[in-house]
C-alpha cells in the first residue's frame, strides 16, 4: 500500500485489478476506497472470465487473461508470482491489459536474494506437475491444500520480467518503523508500461 500511494497517489480514481487478494492489509482498503477495483482468483474448475457459481469470485489465469487490451491502470499481485508455472506468459498478459503509463505492482518473496532464481516445479504438455525440488505450499484463500511454489525467486526477477516484456521494472524497499514497515521479504517490484508518445 505504501508503494501504491508513493507512485500512484490518485489510485482511488484508477481502474485497478488484483489477482488473488487477501482479506487483510491493502486488499480490503483498495476494494473499499477504489470504485473501479476488481479482483479475481484462479480456479481450474471454473471457466476463465466467469464467476464461481457459489462463491461469486471471478476466475482469471494470469497466463491467459480474458480482459481486453489496456483495461487497467494498475494490476496488483501480492505473493502470486512464486506460484505461476509460466511467469513469462503472465508478465506479457499483464503488460497487454495495462493502459499506457499503467503499472504492475507486486510483492514476491525473494528467498534466493543475490543467488540465481531456482525453479521448484514445472508442468508438462499434458498438465502433469514435475517436481524439481520437494513440494512446498503457501496459504491459498480458495484452496485448503495451499498453492504450490513453482519458483524460488531472487533479485534477478527484475531482469527476467524485463526480458519477457517491455515494461520498465524496478524494485523498492521501504524500511519505516513509524508505519510498522520492517521485515524480511518486503521488497516491492514495480513494472511500468511506457506511455505512447503523442504525435
Amino acid at each position: 500500500m505504501a508503494a501504491i500511494e508513493m507512485f500512484y497517489p490518485e489510485w482511488r480514481t484508477m481502474a485497478i485489478h488484483e489477482s488473488s487478494p487477501v482479506e487483510r492489509g491493502a486488499s480490503p482498503r483498495l476494494k473499499r476506497e477504489c470504485s473501479a477495483y476488481t479482483a479475481s482468483f484462479y480456479d481450474p474448475v471454473v471457466p476463465l472470465g466467469t464467476l464461481h457459481p457459489q462463491q461469486g469470485y471471478r476466475c482469471e489465469n494470469l497466463e491467459y487473461l480474458t480482459f481486453a487490451d489496456a483495461s487497467f491502470d494498475l494490476v496488483l499481485t501480492q505473493d502470486v508470482f512464486e506460484h505461476i508455472f509460466h511467469p513469462d506468459r503472465a508478465i506479457k498478459e499483464i503488460e497487454r491489459v495495462l493502459k499506457p503509463g499503467g503499472a504492475h505492482i507486486m510483492t514476491v518473496p525473494l528467498v534466493m536474494k543475490s543467488n540465481v532464481s531456482r525453479r521448484r516445479a514445472s508442468i508438462d504438455a499434458n498438465g502433469n506437475v514435475i517436481y524439481l525440488e520437494d513440494a512446498q505450499y503457501h496459504g491459498d484463500p480458495i484452496n485448503e491444500r495451499g498453492a504450490l511454489v513453482t519458483i524460488d525467486w531472487g533479485y534477478d526477477i527484475l531482469s527476467y520480467l524485463s526480458y519477457h516484456s517491455s515494461l520498465q521494472c524496478a524494485m523498492i524497499y521501504i524500511d519505516d518503523l513509524s508505519r510498522g514497515i520492517r521485515a524480511e521479504f518486503i521488497e516491492v517490484v514495480v513494472c511500468v508500461k511506457e506511455m505512447i508518445p503523442s504525435l
